[in-house]
């Protein structure tokens, strides 16, 4: 049996401990849940004041070539390259996920318009997340596709003559089990469809090799792994064969060749750049920038690799200390226990309590658990097969294995005592 002995002892002996002082932790707290949104970069708040009392406050107008403003999307770009297995100039920061998603499934639907206009079905998980099946679904309708949601076991099968498009999370958000990049993309292309990658919960936790697998298309999140702050802005890749076919459909002019001639047409710009769109946001990408600073620290501690294997090792301490001391409660595993099908997260689901008042207890669980300062988070189940689930991110940057002992320690008790049953632990809030 593991011991707090033991795990202070792992700690002790991590080379990527020092990593965690790059970052803000408030005390008290163990932060399970860098898979929503990822803890303050020590150097944020000084940078953002920089951003707007020097850059902003004295530069003016001028920041955009005196302090790099204009070059940001470019720069966070080759920053994030290496993390998701891009080249140089292949990825840009900007928008958010949701937006971005827009601009390369129009993209995609347009290239297989282009090369088979017979195929009209996209296809996806069920449960994705879902922002990503609310876009698919408005260009569906706006260009009179069919999107088909199949269980992740059915995705081989769903991959018929009439598939344009398969859309795909990397490591579900719900369950953190992971789908095999490189096979599944194979797949498709064998099938004759294009593969779109979501790497929102990705980038910054497991390794990515989008070029290896031969991806199309692929856009990711800044504010959870990256630790670039709320609402941080996405980033888009796109395969370098396809990224001058078709224009994206938000032809704003930062996308434009060149913006500052102010033509009244439009001419895309070449590459990755023409995913562009309107002016950044600065302060924003500004922070990121801090957020990805990390992982430049972590390049000479063995980079993504030794992170991965730091990932690993914290989330099978974190499911074998539940099944050994969290017995008897109504817990279950919902995330793979293979490495190769596992993201960074551990996802819990519960059996409903005795005579079913309360439900599974699963929000009420986590709420008292974020009570304690052991901070994760809740996904509701649809009812069916689909289960409530108890969600916890292990971000290796700053996670230790004294922290996922004492996190299991305070579920134990939560569950022991039947703490999760107060009435202000069961009251739901807008944001759960």
């Amino acid at each position: 049996m593991t011991t707090l002995k033991d795990c202070q002892q792992r700690d002790s002996a991590d080379p990527l401990r020092a990593l965690r002082d790059l970052f803000t932790i408030p005390p008290g707290v163990i932060y399970l849940d860098g898979n929503s949104l990822g803890v303050m970069p020590m150097a944020a708040a000084a940078r953002a004041a920089q951003v707007i009392t020097q850059e902003w406050g004295t530069g003016l107008i001028r920041s955009w070539n005196t302090a790099g403003w204009f070059d940001l999307p470019q720069r966070l770009g080759n920053m994030i390259a290496p993390l998701i297995g891009a080249g140089p100039d292949e990825v840009v920061a900007t928008d958010t996920t949701s937006i971005n998603l827009y601009k390369v499934l129009a993209a995609a639907l347009s290239i297989t318009a282009a090369d088979a206009p017979q195929r009209r079905v996209l296809v996806s998980e069920r449960s994705n997340f879902p922002t990503d099946l609310y876009i698919a679904e408005g260009l569906c309708k706006e260009r009179d596709y069919t999107l088909r949601l199949v269980e992740p076991e059915a995705i081989a099968a769903a991959l018929t003559a009439d598939v344009a498009i398969l859309m795909l999370t990397h490591v579900n958000y719900r369950t953190g089990a992971m789908h095999d990049m490189a096979t599944v993309t194979a797949a498709a292309h064998a099938a004759g469809a294009l593969v779109v990658w979501d790497l929102a919960h990705s980038a910054g936790a497991v390794p990515v090799d989008l070029a290896g697998a031969k991806a199309d298309f692929a856009i990711g999140c800044g504010y959870k792994y990256l630790n670039g702050g709320p609402g941080a802005p996405a980033f888009v890749w796109v395969n370098p064969k396809h990224a001058d076919r078709f224009w994206q459909p938000l032809s704003g002019w930062w996308g434009h060749a060149k913006p500052f001639a102010f033509t009244a047409d439009y001419k895309p710009a070449a590459g990755i750049t023409r995913y562009l769109c309107g002016t950044q946001p600065i302060v924003s990408m500004s922070l990121l920038e801090c957020g990805l600073d990390g992982f430049k620290a972590a390049e000479g501690l063995g980079g993504m690799l030794a992170l991965r294997s730091k990932s690993l090792a914290l989330t099978d301490l974190y499911i074998r200390l539940v099944e050994g001391r969290c017995q008897g409660f109504g817990l279950g595993l919902a995330t793979p226990l293979e490495h190769a099908k596992r993201g960074s997260q551990v996802c819990l689901t519960r059996e409903h309590a005795a005579g079913g008042a309360l439900g599974s207890g699963a929000f009420a669980i986590v709420q008292a658990l974020i009570a304690r300062g052991v901070i994760g988070d809740f996904r509701a189940g649809d009812g069916g097969i689909h289960k409530d689930i108890l969600r916890f991110g292990f971000t290796p940057l700053y996670i230790g294995f004294e922290d996922v002992w004492h996190a299991v320690e305070h579920l134990r008790q939560v569950l022991e005592t039947e703490e999760w049953k107060k009435p202000e632990f069961n009251r739901t809030q807008a944001v759960t």
